[in-house]
């Protein structure tokens, strides 16, 4: 008899989850779909306020450019066209100046500094 009104009284907690789930279930689909725990030192939580309260976004907004922002750096290249390299520009000549070399930035410096000096 004792545990027939134990029954009884406890059914609040079953009430709540079949209201809790209905309530869910009519819920549109949240943005986002999966929390992640992030660990930050102090100094790396601050800068995250900060950016945060500076762009008016929230912390959740600024690691999501964050990362958009990395995987624009790290992503390869796109493919050349199908044709190749775009063609350069060139002005009053036929291509590079003789000597030039694009892959050594130093010397195509010097290049450069030359033409103006001659001005």
């Amino acid at each position: 008899m004792v545990f027939a009104a134990l029954r009884v009284a406890n059914p609040a907690p079953r009430r709540y989850h079949d209201f809790m789930s209905k309530r869910h279930e009519r819920r549109p689909a949240a943005r986002v779909a999966e929390p992640v725990q992030v660990y930050l030192d102090r100094a790396d939580r601050e800068r995250l306020e900060r950016l945060a309260t500076r762009l008016a976004a929230t912390k959740s907004d600024v690691l999501r450019r964050g990362l958009a922002a990395l995987e624009s750096q790290v992503r390869p290249p796109a493919p050349a066209p199908a044709g190749g390299a775009p063609p350069l520009p060139t002005f009053s000549g036929q291509g590079l100046q003789a000597g030039v070399d694009l892959d050594d930035s130093a010397s195509l410096l010097d290049v450069m500094q030359e033409g103006d000096a001659s001005r």
